[in-house]
């Protein structure tokens, strides 16, 4: 497993990251709401990626894992801003992408701004949630209390309830990425579970009839969750990067 190192991040904070060297387009894997560089599908791939030569990049966002900051403070732009300062720093040529859950959606937003990305992956990929779940799903109340109060609790299938700021839902509207053109000339695959409870079937449809590209693959896989952690959903995602990044 590589050392854990740390760079600071555009806002001035430290943020930790673990690269292993490699041959081919760096693979990075970015990961979803809440989550971090220290879960099942990061690991693993860390692991797949020393196995097969590859260059390997994980990390966590500001106010995740190990990186300093609060995750009631962060938002979606900052944690993009992040992802895309770690890349920089770390990797040169090209990089394949592949974001899990939010992450998913902040690859879309690094590759708006990183043109050396050759490739993307994404693992029930959740392109503007803010909106689209988050605020679409609350009721009067809920609106209510989150704006006037700055925040408001929700049920989670994880250990703790997530904390909704109404930062996260106001910076959210300025970082959508499915109200406006995606485009994505290089191979991209995106995988869905059918027991999903987080995103839906419709969100995987829709960021596939929006993206454009050459190469845009969606794949269901009847029974998997949203941890998409299995071995079998494991195997699928590394069939996926040596799809869309070619042998090394």
């Amino acid at each position: 497993m590589a050392d854990i190192r740390t760079l600071t991040g555009p806002e001035g904070r430290k943020l930790a990251y673990a690269y292993t060297q490699g041959r081919g387009p760096a693979v990075v894997f970015l990961s979803g709401y809440k989550s971090d560089m220290g879960g099942t599908k990061a690991v693993h791939l860390e692991a797949w990626a020393e196995e097969t030569g590859r260059a390997f990049l994980r990390f966590d966002y500001s106010g995740h894992g190990v990186s300093d900051g609060r995750f009631e403070d962060g938002s979606i732009g900052d944690w993009a801003a992040d992802a895309l300062a770690v890349i920089e720093e770390v990797t040169d040529g090209p990089v394949v992408l592949v974001g899990s859950s939010m992450g998913g959606w902040i690859s879309c937003l690094v590759i708006r701004q990183l043109p050396r990305v050759s490739g993307f992956v994404g693992i029930a990929a959740a392109p503007d949630f803010t909106e689209d779940a988050f605020w679409a799903g609350f009721d009067t109340a809920q609106r209510e209390t989150l704006m006037t109060d700055g925040q408001i609790a929700l049920p989670s299938d994880y250990d703790e309830p997530y904390i909704v700021t109404r930062r996260l839902i106001e910076d959210g509207r300025n970082q959508l990425v499915l109200r406006t053109p995606l485009k994505m000339p290089y191979p991209v695959r995106l995988l869905q579970g059918t027991e999903d409870n987080a995103v839906t079937r419709e969100t995987a449809l829709r960021l596939l009839d929006h993206l454009d590209g050459p190469d845009v693959r969606l794949s269901f896989v009847k029974g998997a969750d949203h941890s998409f952690s299995t071995l079998d959903c494991l195997k699928m995602i590394e069939a996926a990067i040596h799809e869309v990044s070619g042998p090394v």
